[in-house]
Formats: structure tokens, sequence, C-alpha cells
């Protein structure tokens, strides 16, 4: 059974299926659960001072969704680790998981659209790709 879980958050609905997910699973298997949560950094900043502002903002958009999370953990009497990272979201994610020896990520599933998926694919399906560990992915 996997011992250390992570679960991808942007605040969307597919992600917080996947934390309800998570949640359950980490319960169940007594495993260590963590979240992450990507800033996304500006493609091509004008100035270093427009990417230390950005991940400024991004930090405070996080708190309600990292409050909200904490309140289902803590409620389920499940720990929360917490990763707020700056980057791409796909090598972000995969280099937290490498890193830290994660052996399951949890993602939802909510692509923009289906001709979107089938032009560019998403983040969701770049990572299952190359995600170093096991992906369950919750719809």
């Amino acid at each position: 059974m996997y011992k250390k879980v992570l679960v991808a958050n942007d605040g969307s609905t597919g992600a917080a299926k996947a934390v309800t997910t998570a949640i359950a699973l980490a319960k169940q298997a007594k495993a260590e659960l963590h979240m992450v949560s990507v800033e996304e950094l500006p493609r091509f900043p004008t100035s270093v001072d427009e990417v230390i502002e950005e991940q400024q903002e991004a930090g405070h958009r996080f708190d309600r969704i990292v409050d909200r999370v904490r309140a289902e953990a803590r409620a389920h009497r499940v720990r929360l680790g917490v990763h707020i990272v700056a980057g791409h979201p796909v090598s972000a994610i995969a280099e937290l998981i490498g890193r830290e020896g994660f052996d399951l990520l949890v993602i939802g599933y909510m692509g923009p659209s289906a001709l979107y998926n089938r032009l560019i694919g998403s983040t969701t399906d770049r990572l299952v790709e190359i995600a170093p560990c096991s992906d369950l992915v919750v719809k």
C-alpha cells in the first residue's frame, strides 16, 4: 500500500474531488498526506520585481485553498503537509515527487474542452506520463 501520498490542488472543482479522495485513501492506508499547489510565474517577466510580485500574489491566492484543505483533513483526523512551489505545474510537481519520494500522486481531471485536450494535452495527461510514481486521476 502507499506510504506517502501527494495531492495536486489548483483550486478547481476537479482538484477538490482529488483532495477528498486523497484524504480518504491516506486515512485508510495510514499514509502521510501532502498537498502541492504551484505558483505559475510569468513566462516572460519584464523584471525581477514582476516575479516577486507574482509570487506574493500567488501565495495569497493559495491561503484559502490551504485553509480549506487543512480543515477537511483535520475533520478526518489526517495530518497534512503543504508545499507551495513556483514554476510550471508539470515540471514543478514531478520534481517535488522525485525529491520527496512520494509513491502516489492524486490529481483531479477537469480539462477545458475535449478539443483543447486533443490538440494541446492537459496538465493531468502530462503528469501521468512523466510523474516518477503511481498516479490516481479523479474525475
